[in-house]
């Protein structure tokens, strides 16, 4: 009896052994990985929703999703015009809009979550030098061999984190954005946010949006005015992979 009653506990310790031996500083055999740089890679959508489900009154202009953009193509992994954000980073931003709904503003977002097969589309349409289909609307001053060094493209963008995004302010009486004094996505020093020789108007509008995300716990971006990160980003170090998609959203509920 007392054999039978040391095999019972042995057989019960058996699965917390394996946990402690697979489990071991929170780690699966399913967890990726990190890169050596400490990035890991996912695609797992579970804490991820449609923006528009969590702010219903932004207005969305996924700009990625179209041909109008500094690439001139839709862009790799965006397969429906969403606004994809980590949970944490929609809260927030609903906070947001309640704010500047109440000045008489709506935001429109141009990006939000970014799968990184976009940012590979980037990287590889940067090396290209003969496309140079949108320089004039986009990057007229620079040529493509110093977008890497400069930092306009990189090989990862935190947007793959799912907490950054790329947004404007629409004036509600009138319908139309407000004047940024420059374009989304412009690739030089006027889209800096402290940008002065512009009109004393359009660096208000860049402030008025630059205090309503600061006050909310968005973090901005020194060279453009239209990109802020979630403060407290809840994947600092992940990077995701899943495409823009309601599929893959609805997969994961």
């Amino acid at each position: 009896m007392k054999k039978l009653r040391t095999v019972f506990l042995f057989l019960l310790a058996l699965p917390l052994c394996f946990c402690l031996i697979g489990c071991g500083n929170g780690r699966t055999e399913d967890t990726p990985e990190p890169d050596a740089d400490g990035r890991v890679f996912s695609d797992d959508a579970s804490d991820f929703v449609s923006v528009t489900d969590a702010v219903p009154d932004v207005i969305l202009e996924i700009r990625y999703f179209s041909t109008y953009n500094f690439v001139g193509d839709r862009i790799d992994g965006y397969e429906e015009p969403l606004a994809l954000l980590t949970k944490e980073a929609a809260a927030a931003l609903r906070e947001v809009s309640e704010e500047v709904i109440s000045k008489g503003y709506r935001l429109k977002i141009y990006d939000a979550y970014r799968p990184q097969k976009a940012v590979t589309n980037f990287v590889n349409w940067a090396k290209d030098a003969s496309d140079v289909r949108m320089k004039a609307y986009f990057y007229p001053d620079l040529e493509k061999d110093v977008l890497f060094p400069q930092g306009y493209i990189a090989e990862h963008s935190g947007h793959s984190r799912g907490s950054t995004l790329d947004l404007t302010l629409v004036d509600m009486q009138t319908g139309k954005e407000l004047d940024m004094g420059g374009v989304f996505d412009f690739f030089g020093e006027i889209s800096h946010p402290d940008y002065r020789d512009i009109t004393d108007e359009q660096y208000s509008n860049r402030m008025l949006l630059r205090e309503a995300m600061l006050g909310h716990g968005f973090k901005p971006l020194d060279e453009e005015w239209w990109h802020f990160t979630l403060e407290n980003e809840p994947y600092p170090n992940t990077y995701f992979t899943f495409p823009v998609n309601s599929a893959t959203l609805n997969g994961n509920k």
